[in-house]
């Protein structure tokens, strides 16, 4: 079965250093003489594409599909292009539309933009998403800095590492125990309460999954008693690569959702508490009429079986469902404190000569 995306072209090479500098070269001649020497690089999550508006000018925008060796972006609240230009003083680009798994990427493609903005120069990565909420104490429009992460899918072998090392990036066993910088999310801390957002954020551990499915109840417990307090499909391989390259990151995530975790409803213990239906006599179906009566009450005795499943006074959690609208809302509803949030922060990011 193919997809929008399906499998690279067989005529391009991720693992050869040349690919990324074609890619790299392409932007580089395009962009103004401001914007030569990439700063910053900025991974939007879903919904927080806005945050490519915060740019100032000189302003240059290039659709991924414009960009030799670049896979598009074919999920909604991911438009799918590179913004550039200036933000609190730093050249910067924007990733506008992420590539995921679930669209039909090899892991090599998601994260091929991340190696890019490392060659235009970006010596730091402010990565944001959209999360599902694990932690109890978490609400639904909070912003959790990551100070650590949980690969589920890497424990399958969804790495985007596998393969031949490109050692012009980094080396073979990158070591990703402090993948996400201490300083920068004390300096994330220190911006959210300078914009009013102190009592919003909270830190913990992302946990990836390969998507798209949502998780289900049982997923959802298992995760965080693995010690997760969100969950998404996304962010941890540009992670990954980014520290591979000898990046900076900081990740930040947007609760947009409470990620149910109940056991749901018992339909055993349900069963149990129903009054069992009146048995009839079985010397009683004798003719045609009496076994129409026979049936005629069993049908009436399933039909008020029913009717108190229905109405079982248990806690129903299983009504509770994700779904990528409410994602999607809560976003846009905190697109603009985040925007004001990534700018402070890119404001107090160190020069490379002063890191």
């Amino acid at each position: 079965m193919t997809t929008p995306n399906n499998i690279p072209p067989p005529d391009i090479n991720y693992y050869a250093f040349d690919t990324y500098q074609a890619s790299a070269q392409f932007l580089r001649n395009r962009l103004p003489p401001e914007l030569q020497a990439i700063q910053i690089g900025i991974i939007c999550g879903s919904g927080l594409g806005g945050l490519a508006k915060t740019l100032e000018e000189p302003i240059c925008e290039v659709e991924y599909k414009d960009i030799p060796n670049f896979a598009v972006s074919t999920v909604p609240g991911h438009v799918g292009k590179l913004v550039f230009g200036m933000l609190a003083g730093r050249a910067t680009v924007c990733m506008v539309g992420r590539k995921h798994m679930y669209e039909g990427h090899s892991l090599l493609r998601t994260v091929f933009p991340v190696r890019v903005m490392r060659l235009l120069g970006a010596h730091t990565l402010l990565v944001t998403n959209a999360a599902g909420g694990l932690n109890p104490d978490f609400n639904v429009g909070d912003i959790m800095i990551i100070k650590d992460h949980l690969s589920i899918a890497g424990f399958g072998g969804c790495n985007p590492l596998i393969g031949a090392n490109v050692d012009d990036f980094g080396p073979r066993f990158p070591a990703v125990s402090n993948a996400y910088d201490f300083d920068l999310r004390v300096t994330a801390f220190s911006c959210a309460t300078a914009c009013g957002l102190g009592p919003f954020m909270r830190e913990g551990i992302y946990a990836f999954v390969p998507g798209p499915s949502f998780e289900t109840r049982a997923e959802a417990r298992y995760i965080r008693n693995a010690g997760a307090d969100s969950v998404g499909m996304s962010t941890v391989p540009e992670v990954i690569i980014a520290r591979h390259c000898g990046m900076r990151v900081l990740g930040v995530s947007l609760i947009t959702n409470i990620v149910p975790q109940g056991h749901g409803r018992s339909a055993m213990q349900a069963a149990a508490e129903l009054e069992p239906p009146t048995a009839s006599s079985p010397g009683s179906v004798s003719s045609g009429p009496d076994v129409a009566a026979v049936m005629k009450s069993m049908v009436k005795n399933v039909v008020e079986a029913v009717s108190k499943i229905t109405e079982y006074p248990h806690k129903n959690d299983e009504k509770v469902l994700a779904n990528h609208e409410e994602v999607l809302e809560t976003s846009n509803k905190r697109s603009q404190a985040m925007q004001e949030l990534v700018r402070l922060i890119v404001g107090k990011i160190p020069e490379p000569s002063k890191q």
